[in-house]
């Protein structure tokens, strides 16, 4: 039977319960510092208090440290590891080698950071104390099938959120037009800004489009193929996103995958428990930017959102007559309370509804609405607030034997992962009057679970000479045998898959670039160890970029406005991308099929 596992984002401790709720098998959350998302940082206590709650329905919980370390960082990023593995998590996410050389007695999951897109990297990975790899966004589904099939490594795929379109940890986009890095948590997007693109002569072929900006991911129909390429772990990106966006996408692909697994056979949730939201989930009604498989099935057009990086929402149907007061649409009405949006020659604008009128939408204003509109409704306000006010419940199923003697009474729970707890209660216990109908009483209090994590599914008694025990006695048992199951749930080990390094594996190239990342003295250290010969300082550590590709990507610009190279294109010669002061010339590897961006703007 292959374990698998739905990861979610957590934000804090209240999204992480909301994410365990809804069916999670896994979270990952961040740490005070060196997490990818600097925004989203957690104290050490509330980490804590996350696994507790986590581990008590066996969920996992993964500690993201997953940025560069500069020198002076490395005893404070150990020492934050340390504390981190002291709370109970059971692994941690990096993207900096320099953890592997840190003594920590982890499990180490390498970040998608670290660039994962080819067997002999992933293999090497593995071979050097990784017991996941996370995968890069833009691989194909044939790709991570060879990628699974050279490592024992665990593989974990984003299956929904927010892409980015440089290659992960190699995208110094936001480090050339600011101080603010993606390699260190801090990244500006530069890639959601309009461009203009752009002739060696400073021609304009496209103004002021979102030319790097990309849709957001969703596989929610290709979770089978996934599972068939053995892909372990199924991650939801957003540790920036709302408890509603968190139920919402959680729910959807707790049930995704629960479907794909028992249409297939062999596969089993890493978690216990089941979860009872009292909602339908929808994710075109969370945050989105319009749903791409981006290149699941190969490179091909159509994962970009030239108009808006912002979320669209869910289609509703085009304007076919308007007023100065309202408008009629073709499709299905929005309500009172929501939010609209629709695309201009100015970009993405919306409005609220204050009202409906027959067919008629009424909103807060009409600027911009004319006939022809495509009109999105980016917030639902009923469905919102059925999600917020949903009671989330995930129990646990557990059996109970009661054992009935003259001076002694005995309950035995043990829950579906065999985990099993015994009390007793000593007390006089004579006959009963009815000894069918006492029995009877006996199953009816001890299946009563109560706010507990437990749902008694089966009560079995033993009664043979019919004695009478209160109910008094019967409940202040149950709540005793029921509590400390739940903390012998709570004080159990998860099995962490520490690996142990080894030195005399080589790696794949002898020269490290200053787009390769190393930044400290103990990832250069651990690349030398493993036959790295030419190492250049991380361009994280230049004061400027200039000159220098800052982004490659398996997204390609000519591919997507219809002038791939490949097909007899009409544009020749150099294209500039340009915003502001910023200018960036496109190279493009039509071998490989990707584009780079290479730093030229005049500072």
């Amino acid at each position: 039977m292959k374990l698998t596992e739905l990861l979610a984002p957590a934000k804090d401790y209240e999204t992480a319960v909301d994410a365990i709720d809804c069916g999670a098998d896994a979270v990952y959350i961040g740490g005070s510092k060196f997490g990818a998302r600097y925004a989203a940082g957690n104290s050490i206590d509330d980490i804590g208090r996350t696994v507790e709650y986590a581990h008590k329905f066996g969920v996992r919980v993964y500690a993201t440290l997953n940025t560069l370390l500069f020198d002076d960082e490395i005893e404070e990023a150990r020492r934050q590891a340390e504390s981190l593995v002291d709370t109970g998590v059971d692994a941690l996410i990096v993207q900096d080698a320099a953890y592997c050389r840190m003594g920590l007695r982890a499990e180490l999951h390498a970040s998608t950071q670290m660039c994962n897109m080819t067997p002999e990297h992933t293999a090497f990975l593995a071979d050097c104390g990784f017991s996941r790899v996370i995968l890069e966004r833009a691989l194909s589904l044939e790709e991570i099938r060879r990628i699974a099939s050279v490592t024992d490594a665990e593989i974990e795929c984003f299956v929904h959120g927010a892409i980015c379109v440089g290659h992960s940890g190699r995208c110094f986009l936001s480090r050339s037009t600011c101080e603010r890095s993606g390699n260190r948590g801090a990244c500006s997007q530069p890639c959601r800004l309009p461009y203009d693109l752009t002739d060696a002569d400073r021609n304009v072929i496209i103004k002021g489009r979102h030319l790097l900006s990309l849709r957001d991911m969703s596989l929610e129909k290709r979770i089978g193929d996934l599972l068939d390429a053995w892909v372990t772990s199924f991650k939801i990106e957003g540790r920036l996103k709302d408890r509603i966006y968190v139920r919402n996408i959680v729910s959807h692909y707790r049930r995704a995958l629960d479907e794909a697994m028992a249409s297939r056979g062999g596969f089993a949730r890493s978690s216990a428990g089941y979860s009872r939201p009292e909602f339908v989930s929808d994710p075109t009604k969370s945050f989105t930017r319009g749903g791409t498989e981006y290149y699941l099935d190969g490179k091909c057009a159509g994962s970009a959102s030239f108009d808006t990086p912002k979320a669209v929402g869910e289609y509703l149907g085009r304007v076919v007559s308007a007023d100065r007061r309202g408008f009629v649409i073709d499709g299905r009405k929005p309500a009172a309370g929501d939010g609209i949006c629709f695309i201009t020659a100015d970009g993405l604008k919306g409005t609220n509804i204050n009202g409906i009128e027959g067919d008629r939408i009424i909103p807060n204003r009409m600027d911009d609405i004319t006939v022809g509109c495509v009109i999105y409704r980016n917030f639902d306000r009923v469905f919102a607030k059925s999600v917020e006010n949903a009671r989330l419940r995930r129990s646990i199923g557990c059996r109970a034997e009661v054992s009935v003697g003259h001076d002694c009474l005995t309950m035995t729970f043990t829950d579906e992962e065999s985990v099993s707890v015994t009390v007793t209660a000593a007390g006089t216990f004579d006959k009963a009057s009815d000894a069918e109908r006492m029995n009877s009483v006996v199953r009816t209090q001890t299946a009563k679970s109560g706010d507990t994590i437990f749902d008694i599914t089966e009560v079995t008694v033993r009664n043979d000479d019919g004695l009478f025990v209160p109910s008094s006695v019967l409940n202040s048992l149950r709540r005793e045998g029921l509590q400390r199951l739940a903390n012998a749930r709570t004080e159990r080990r998860g099995e962490r898959r520490i690996f142990v390094e080894n030195r005399d594996v080589p790696y794949y190239k002898k020269s490290l670039s200053a787009q390769d990342n190393v930044t400290n003295r103990l990832s250069e250290e651990f690349y030398r160890t493993h036959g790295v010969e030419n190492i250049e300082r991380g361009l994280d550590l230049r004061d400027s970029t200039v000159g220098e590709c800052v982004m490659r990507t398996s997204y390609c610009l000519r591919r997507e406005i219809g002038e791939c190279l490949k097909e007899g294109s009409r544009l020749r010669g150099e294209l500039w991308l340009e915003h502001g002061i910023n200018r960036y010339l496109l190279q493009f590897d039509c071998a490989r099929c990707e584009m780079s961006l290479v730093d030229c703007t005049k500072r």
